[in-house]
């Protein structure tokens, strides 16, 4: 393989580093006017707190009720996430190791679906919801988030199936391994850099969509985060200060959910198919 030029590495790196800072510093504003008084904030938004107000994530946890919404949040998005991956893996998996009657139709269906607008479906599900008695319920929003997801899942995991050698199977197979064992035991664990970016795409959608949950949720009891900041948006409530600690906040579980996938992410982008 040919060799880079220094001169097109020190250009590369130029270039991902502005990318990078231009992400970072809005995020470092945010946090840092976070802790600022109002009064503060609106003199200078670019200047440092003289003294770290650590109360305005109390009131921000407060205003925005996420005591609850949080929560909601959590219980939403890890249960949608836990079902798209799982169906997706495994709708992969067939996809991608059998070949059978109608495969090809089977795999356009789910492409087609990454084509249809999400929002562009708002009002059919709002109802069919309303048949099935399932307004302003959990299963609202996680039936919803799933079937959104299934179509990206798919694509993603059977492309990075399809190329592993059929020796594995054949030597699970020797062993004695099922269908479903193969699966759960070979094929899973070497697909784990693609499913790290699987569940970092769907874990960052269910947790920040607003649109499903403000029409499908009216009972404050089920509310998620994403509706609790827009709690901010009001004659009364319309402090810079705490949406921004609300915001920072409901960041956390982003940063946190991605640093531990970072790995599996970043093989997942390097690497191809499993050579033998």
């Amino acid at each position: 393989m040919k060799k880079k030029s220094p001169l097109f590495k020190i250009f590369a790196y130029t270039f991902l580093s502005l990318f990078a800072i231009m992400n970072i510093i809005p995020i470092f504003w945010m946090i840092v006017n976070s802790f600022k008084e109002e009064q503060e904030y609106a003199a200078n938004p670019f200047s440092f707190p003289a003294t770290l107000h650590f109360s305005n994530y109390t009131k921000a946890w407060e205003v925005a009720n996420m005591n609850i919404y949080f929560l909601n949040s959590l219980l939403i998005t890890f249960v949608s996430l836990v079902v798209t991956v799982l169906l997706g893996s495994l709708a992969a998996y067939f996809l991608a190791r059998f070949t059978f009657r109608l495969r090809g139709f089977t795999y356009a269906l789910f492409l087609l679906g990454m084509l249809v607008p999400i929002h562009a479906t708002l009002i059919p599900i709002f109802l069919i919801m309303q048949k099935l008695s399932l307004i302003d319920t959990y299963l609202s929003l996680i039936l919803p988030y799933t079937a959104f997801h299934l179509s990206l899942t798919v694509f993603i995991l059977e492309g990075f199936m399809r190329g592993f050698p059929k020796d594995l199977e054949e030597s699970g197979i020797m062993d004695g391994a099922g269908v479903f064992r193969i699966f759960w035991s070979i094929i899973l664990p070497i697909t784990r850099p693609a499913m790290a970016t699987v569940v970092i795409l769907n874990f960052i959608y269910n947790w920040n969509e607003y649109l499903f949950a403000l029409v499908l949720i009216t009972s404050n009891s089920l509310k998620t985060l994403p509706l609790g900041l827009a709690n901010f948006v009001g004659v009364e409530t319309a402090s810079y200060t705490l949406q921004m600690s609300a915001l920072t906040i409901a960041l956390v579980p982003i940063l946190i959910f991605y640093l531990l996938l970072q790995k599996q992410l970043v093989t997942g982008m390097t690497a191809g198919a499993v050579k033998g």
